[in-house]
């Protein structure tokens, strides 16, 4: 009677585009999260800068796990990656893979091309497919084939790589110098509204007990 229905696929989908409660409220949840972490502030920036730095690679599906692996190597705080890679959103993504895209292809060499998020989701989309071909391939009568995955890896991955890592470090550099004084005056606040409370309520029972003894 009192379970939570669980969320069908359709439910699932439409909410990873558009959040319940709209994305103003994701991101008041996420920014409040982030502020409550039980950690240092400079951890917690650690780990906010690197979950912005995995959404400007081309590795979707694996932002999560990357985080976590960053975060490690540079001793940040787990939790604070992972509500980071937030940032890499359905209304993010299309400036990010544009801006990594492009620059990408100017560091490379390729000719420049207009790039839109469609061509960037039907690429990946056909590369896995692909690969899942490919695979198949191994254990059927199946011929595998590698033009499809040549391509992608030539005009989206590569570029998309190498055109991400100057933005991406920019960007987590940015989060790490705006996140790091805020948290750190945040969580002083909430030190000295501790203490505040603690001392109100030593007060309290200290007089409770004079009126006791009295």
């Amino acid at each position: 009677m009192f379970k939570r229905k669980p969320r069908s696929y359709l439910q699932m989908f439409v909410e990873f585009f558009y959040p319940r409660g709209g994305w103003y409220r994701a991101s008041r949840y996420v920014l409040h999260r982030l502020r409550r972490l039980p950690d240092p502030a400079h951890r917690i920036s650690r780990g906010i800068a690197a979950g912005v730095f995995v959404t400007f690679t081309p590795f979707f599906g694996l932002h999560i796990a990357l985080a976590v692996a960053l975060t490690l190597l540079i001793r940040g705080n787990i939790l604070a990656a992972i509500l980071a890679t937030f940032v890499g959103n359905p209304l993010t993504f299309p400036v990010i893979a544009g801006l990594s895209l492009q620059f990408g292809a100017f560091i490379l060499g390729h000719p420049a091309r207009e790039v839109r998020l469609g061509h960037v989701v039907d690429g990946f989309g056909r590369a896995s497919g692909e690969i899942w071909h490919n695979f198949l391939a191994m254990f059927t009568e199946r011929q595998a084939e590698w033009d499809g995955l040549a391509l992608f890896y030539d005009r989206v991955f590569l570029p998309y790589l190498v055109g991400g890592i100057i933005p991406g470090l920019l960007a987590a550099a940015l989060a790490y110098a705006l996140s790091q004084p805020v948290i750190t005056a945040y969580q002083k606040r909430r030190v000295k509204q501790i203490r505040k409370r603690y001392e109100k309520r030593m007060a309290e029972k200290s007089k409770r007990v004079k009126e006791s003894d009295s």
